[in-house]
C-alpha cells in the first residue's frame, strides 16, 4: 500500500462517519444559504505572482510543524500580507486539521479560501461549499475514469474553482483534457512523499496557456518562489515555510517581493 492509499483509506473512514451525522440533504440546503463564492481567477491572473498560504499543522512526511491554536488569526496575518488565498488543511489523520479550522477561517478574512484535502466523492464537494470555501482541491492520481470530469462539473455547478492538481505529464494531460482553468503541479509525489521541485519546470510547458499554473509543494524561502516564477507559475501554494515563519505576515511579503515581475 502506498502513502497515498494509506491516506485515502483513513478520508473514507471519517467521511462515512460525518456522511452519518450530516445527510446530503442537509448539506444542500445550507449550501443555499451560503453566500457565493467569490471569484479567484481574475486575482490570480493579476500581475506578478500570487501567494497561497496555507494553515497546516502536520504532515505525513515531517510530523508537527506547527500548532496553529488560532488558525483565524494565522489567517489573518497571512491576508494583511497580500496572499490572494488562504488554503485550509482540513484532513485529520495526517494533516491534524478539520472543518472547523474551515469554519474559523472563514468567518475571520475576505479573501478566497482552498479547502485542501482529499476529495473523491461529490458529497465532498458539497461539503466545501456549504463550509464557505471558493475553491476545492481535485487531485488527478486519485480520480480514476471519468470522476475527475464528474467532480470538475459538479465543483462548477457550486460557484467553486477547482484547483486540479498534477504530479506527472499523464496526470496533467488528464487535468488539461477535464478542461481545468486553475492546474497545479504538486513536486512532492504524493505516493512516496518525495519531493522533487523540478518536477514543475519540467511539466509547466504543458499547462494550457488558457490555465493558471500553480506551483505547489517544496518551497523554503523566498528563492524558491521566484525560481517558480521563472519556470512560468501564476501562484505558488506555500505551507510548511508559512506556518514555521515567526512573523508569517511579513513570510508572505518577502515571497511577493522576490518574484515581483
Amino acid at each position: 500500500m502506498s502513502v497515498l492509499d494509506g491516506i485515502l483509506e483513513g478520508v473514507r473512514a471519517d467521511l462515512a462517519t460525518r456522511q452519518s451525522a450530516v445527510s446530503l440533504a442537509e448539506l444542500k440546503a445550507r449550501v443555499a444559504d451560503t453566500p457565493p463564492a467569490l471569484e479567484v481567477l481574475p486575482r490570480f491572473r493579476a500581475p506578478g505572482v500570487s501567494i497561497i498560504a496555507e494553515v497546516k499543522r502536520s504532515s505525513p512526511s515531517k510530523g508537527a510543524l506547527a500548532d496553529i491554536p488560532d488558525p483565524a488569526a494565522l489567517a489573518k496575518e497571512y491576508a494583511a500580507g497580500g496572499a490572494a488565498a488562504i488554503s485550509v488543511l482540513t484532513e485529520q489523520r495526517r494533516f491534524a486539521g478539520s472543518l472547523a479550522d474551515l469554519d474559523s477561517v472563514r468567518r475571520a478574512v475576505d479573501v478566497p479560501i482552498l479547502r485542501k484535502d482529499f476529495i473523491v466523492t461529490p458529497y465532498q464537494v458539497w461539503e466545501t461549499r456549504a463550509h464557505g470555501a471558493d475553491l476545492v482541491l481535485l487531485m488527478v492520481v486519485s480520480l480514476d475514469g471519468g470522476l475527475l470530469a464528474d467532480l470538475l462539473g459538479q465543483a462548477r455547478e457550486l460557484g467553486l474553482t477547482a484547483l486540479v492538481e498534477a504530479h506527472t505529464a499523464e496526470e496533467l494531460a488528464r487535468a488539461a483534457e477535464a478542461g481545468a482553468d486553475l492546474i497545479g503541479v504538486n513536486a512532492r509525489d504524493l505516493t512516496t512523499l518525495e519531493v522533487d521541485r523540478t518536477v514543475f519546470k519540467q511539466l509547466a510547458p504543458a499547462i494550457p496557456t488558457a490555465a493558471v499554473a500553480v506551483a505547489e509543494s517544496g518551497v523554503s524561502g523566498p528563492q524558491d518562489v521566484a525560481e517558480y516564477r521563472q519556470w512560468g507559475a501564476d501562484v505558488v501554494l506555500v505551507g510548511e515555510a508559512l506556518v514555521r515563519a515567526g512573523d508569517p505576515r511579513t513570510a508572505v511579503r518577502d515571497f511577493l517581493a522576490a518574484a515581483a515581475d
